[in-house]
């Protein structure tokens, strides 16, 4: 049953543990607001799966979250809320919000010379959507696309600023620097724990979108036209549920969320009611 109330906490899931850069920064903006997070790591990744798949996902973690009296469902997921964000719009009855609008229309909105770059996962560069979200924002705006398939992996080993990590950024990102933008998306939410490294590739000309941080302020936005936001001004909590759990995860994901987890619940979500 959903609760709409404005001490609801405020649900959050991702196919994996990138979203937690999302609730990191709900964290750092809205410190009142209680947090659920589900991590789909069972199913993880979503970006090789077809459509229908993704859909079919994203609506069982959205019924679960639901299910825990959320107030509003935040899609930490690029692939998920490329594919799945009207679907979840329609059959939920809570804000729905996802990660790529907040960050393209920061992104139109900052660029002077109307050329604006994104870089993502091969998944998500291939579907497009960061590029539509911009050019509906910005008619006539120059996108400049990137996969970087290397820069997952490298985040969740803990090498933002390695040797490996700037060769890689550098091979990724000079066509970037080269093409004349002034503004770039990091629109996978692990891109943002090697924020140093891309900044020091691509130069303090091109600013940086974090589209997690666009998200945290989409959810506020959201939360206060509807007068949702929590009052509370004690400690908030967070609850984490996992459909999988490997043996690294704990560091890893502390990495993520910027300090250490203390309890993960593990959940079977495959038979959610939608």
């Amino acid at each position: 049953m959903t609760n709409n109330s404005n001490k609801a906490p405020i649900g959050v899931f991702d196919s994996g543990i990138g979203g937690l850069t999302v609730v990191r920064e709900i964290a750092a903006r809205l410190p009142g607001e209680d947090i659920i997070y589900l991590g789909d790591t069972a199913r993880v990744p979503y970006g090789t799966k077809s459509g229908r798949t993704v859909v079919a996902y994203s609506r069982n973690n959205a019924a679960f979250l639901v299910s825990k009296g959320v107030k509003m469902v935040v899609v930490a997921c690029n692939t998920s809320s490329a594919v799945s964000l009207p679907s979840l719009t329609g059959e939920f009855d809570v804000p729905v919000v996802g990660v790529i609008e907040p960050g393209a229309r920061k992104a139109a909105a900052a660029t002077k010379t109307g050329r604006a770059g994104v870089i993502g996962t091969p998944s998500t560069i291939k579907s497009s959507a960061y590029k539509r979200a911009l050019e509906a924002a910005s008619p006539g705006i120059m996108v400049y696309t990137q996969a970087c398939p290397l820069f997952v992996p490298l985040a969740e080993e803990g090498w933002t600023e390695e040797d490996i990590t700037e060769l890689a950024a550098e091979r990724y990102l000079a066509p970037m620097r080269e093409s004349g933008i002034d503004v770039l998306v990091l629109g996978c939410t692990h891109y943002p724990l090697l924020k140093k490294t891309i900044r020091k590739t691509v130069g303090d000309g091109i600013a940086l979108v974090d589209s997690a941080e666009e998200t945290a302020r989409e959810i506020e936005r959201v939360l206060t036209e509807r007068g949702m936001l929590n009052p509370q001004t004690g400690p908030s909590s967070k609850r984490y549920y996992l459909t999988d759990v490997s043996d690294t995860f704990v560091s890893v994901a502390g990495r993520f969320l910027g300090e250490k987890i203390e309890k993960i619940e593990m959940v079977d979500i495959t038979g959610a009611a939608v």
